[in-house]
């Protein structure tokens, strides 16, 4: 339902600023909105605003122009002033005349104002009414539909304005470039090039959206001995140490490969596996972008809102009476009684029924 702003008015609209400064996932699943603006904008610069530890995906992405990223490094309030300034010049030298935030929140809407552009695209915010919703010239009050996607959400915004896309799922194209440096570094640590490759990322930002550990330790066993794989574990340099002990008592083909990539590198290293086996985060998304298939370990987030889509892609999960909920573990503990009860065998079966058709 339309808030604020019942058209947009397309005449010269030449520079097109799309705000993002979610998570690197929340990143993926914007990608049919960057094409949504390619593809009715086709002469327009499309400039992506997102935070610096997604900057690569955009670098890549062949319907973006360019990329503005939010450096978060601490700095003294002299540097903090500098790159303030820096950071402002470089917003308002893009001359916007069309922004939009998909992600309501007081940071986007900062920047959307800073902008400069005549026209400011939202959804409308309940607890904006002070001074977010006011920053807008066009407001959406998203209608609830059960089971709607993430990623069907962002492109909501778009359509309420006309902008449309037939591609409502998120495809991230690799460059030559990345897939060399995948090559090179898979090499480096040993990866034969002559075995197929399974990515396995147990890791997550929030550790209530883990399964447990010795449980993928047997999973890990089950792939190399089952199926003669190569297993890449992947995950941010904070997890290494973690990866290192899984690899350790397995004590098979697995290598890890957490904290050694960009995640531009990332997506070029999923693109060489022929499957995806993980928990609910980024990576996920950029297996799926990419186009391999997945099999996503899911907890309390809800399935219909974040697992990809399509016949390539399967979730396994506990079917809890509380299942989904929007708790940080069960009652915000950050343990999760809906991955605790999740079993080797329930999740081996969903494995297997992808491997068997495409590891054999």
């Amino acid at each position: 339902m339309l808030v604020k702003g019942n058209k947009l008015s397309r005449r010269d609209i030449r520079n097109i600023l799309l705000i993002q400064l979610g998570d690197i996932g929340d990143v993926v699943l914007s990608f049919p909105c960057i094409r949504a603006l390619r593809e009715n904008f086709p002469e327009a610069n499309i400039i992506v605003a997102v935070r610096e530890k997604a900057k690569e995906l955009i670098v890549d992405c062949q319907w973006a122009t360019d990329v503005i990223f939010i450096n978060e490094e601490k700095r003294t309030w002299i540097e903090e002033l500098k790159y303030q300034k820096t950071f402002f010049s470089r917003l308002r030298g893009f001359h916007f005349d069309l922004t939009i935030d998909i992600k309501p929140g007081d940071r986007g809407a900062i920047l959307a104002f800073l902008s400069g552009a005549k026209q400011k695209l939202s959804f409308y915010a309940s607890d904006g009414k002070l001074w977010r919703n006011r920053v807008f010239t066009h407001l959406m009050l998203p209608q609830p539909e059960p089971g709607q996607h993430m990623s069907r959400h962002y492109l909501s915004l778009l359509e309420a304005y006309d902008i449309r896309t037939d591609h409502a799922w998120p495809e991230h194209h690799v460059s030559r470039d990345r897939r060399q440096k995948a090559r090179v570094l898979l090499k480096r640590i040993g990866v034969s090039p002559h075995r197929v490759m399974v990515a396995v990322q147990p890791f997550s930002l929030w550790k209530y959206k883990e399964w447990e550990v010795d449980k993928y330790i047997q999973l890990i066993k089950f792939l190399i001995s089952e199926y003669h794989v190569s297993v890449i574990i992947t995950g941010s340099l904070d997890e290494r140490k973690r990866a290192d002990e899984i690899i350790e008592k397995c004590q098979m083909e697995a290598y890890n490969l957490a904290g050694e990539t960009s995640i531009g590198t990332l997506a070029a290293v999923f693109k060489a596996c022929k499957l995806f086996i993980g928990v609910d985060s980024a990576g996920i998304h950029i297996a799926a972008a990419v186009g391999i298939p997945t099999v996503g370990i899911f907890g309390p987030s809800s399935v219909s809102d974040w697992a990809p889509r399509g016949k390539h892609h399967h979730v396994v999960h506990k079917a809890l009476p509380c299942v989904p909920c929007t708790d940080k573990g069960c009652q915000d503990s950050e343990f999760s009684r809906c991955l605790k009860e999740l079993t080797l065998e329930e999740v081996k079966t969903v494995v297997k029924s992808k491997a068997d058709g495409i590891l054999r």
